[in-house]
């Protein structure tokens, strides 16, 4: 649970939140939380850390979207996964070995029909011995780290075929979104339902390596940084940074992961003097450059790697951006 603990103060920071101030709230020590010989993180901790979470960012759905910003984090799991599998079949087997590394609350199992396979959580406890709303936000992560981390896997947005959860969602919309289709309410389940067709999609090893160097390039960002709170456009470049092997977010996407509307992410990023649509661009012009130089991926993969179905339109924004077309740019 200290893993978890760390990603949550993290992503809570992210989202504007002083970390003394939430560790405090949590009765944890932020500095010891650091060393390997730490004390566990108790369930009451944890249980005051997504109450005083979600309060501090005014996000009732912090878990969803904690979840949703999730991927890097995740990959020293993924890397395990990756190491003993070959399609999505196999990942999720190992995955559900691998779940008590996140969590002690429940497990996980994998049942595969014909037409489908589930991915459904069992807590280990009656989950009304839980309290209501850590367990509700632990089920939520838990989750959309599935469908998110299998994204990064197949290089493809999976979308579920049903979503059962045993609790009413408290903003069906949002969840629609995140998950990809409408939760559905299902007493004692907690569960993710697939087409049999993805079971045998072979894993891309190469895109969680583009992961890992992604990672590296934002982590060696936010240490030139150094102790100075970072700015909304600073939070946004690096999330998008991170996340952008399954392309760059939409506005609508990011405000929503902020607990912003549209407009009042437009308006902050306006009072600071910038769009999102340039940060955007900032991002996707600066992995063009990184992509290219690295000599390993062809033209047209990288235009479908920064979300441009043709290459033409690639070419374009790379113009505009740099002065001068994609393949001058490769051959100098």
């Amino acid at each position: 649970m200290k893993q978890l603990a760390l990603g949550m103060i993290a992503y809570a920071v992210q989202r504007d939140v002083d970390a003394a101030q939430l560790c405090k709230h949590a009765g944890i020590d932020p500095e010891a939380l650091k060393h390997k010989t730490c004390p566990p993180v108790t369930a009451q901790q944890l249980q005051d850390l997504w109450l005083n979470a979600g309060r501090l960012t005014n996000d009732p759905l912090f878990g969803l979207h904690f979840a949703e910003s999730l991927r890097p984090a995740a990959l020293g799991i993924v890397g395990e996964i990756i190491q003993s599998s070959a399609t999505v079949g196999e990942a999720l087997t190992h995955a559900a070995a691998l779940t008590h590394l996140i969590t002690d609350q429940c497990r996980m199992e994998v049942i595969r029909t014909h037409k489908t396979f589930t991915v459904q959580l069992i807590p280990h406890t009656d989950p009304g011995a839980t309290p209501p709303y850590a367990f509700r936000q632990l089920i939520d992560l838990l989750l959309v780290m599935v469908i998110h981390e299998l994204d990064g896997l197949v290089f493809e947005k999976i979308i579920p075929s049903a979503v059962r959860l045993a609790y009413a969602v408290p903003d069906v919309q949002e969840y629609e979104r995140v998950f990809r289709c409408k939760p559905l309410k299902r007493a004692g389940e907690y569960s993710l339902v697939f087409d049999s067709r993805y079971w045998d999609e072979p894993l891309l090893t190469a895109n969680h390596q583009l992961q890992g160097l992604l990672l590296q390039k934002v982590s060696s960002l936010a240490a030139q940084t150094g102790s100075q709170p970072a700015t909304l456009q600073t939070r946004i470049y690096n999330y998008l940074l991170a996340n952008s092997y399954l392309g760059v977010a939409s506005l609508n996407d990011m405000a929503a992961n902020f607990n912003l509307s549209p407009r009042s992410l437009q308006r902050k990023l306006r009072e600071e003097g910038v769009k999102y649509q340039e940060i955007a661009d900032a991002v996707r012009s600066s992995l063009a450059l990184y992509y290219i130089a690295s000599g390993n991926y062809p033209l047209k993969d990288i235009s479908y790697m920064l979300g441009y179905n043709e290459l033409s339109a690639f070419t374009r924004a790379f113009k505009r951006w740099t002065g001068s077309t994609p393949v001058t740019y490769q051959s100098l």
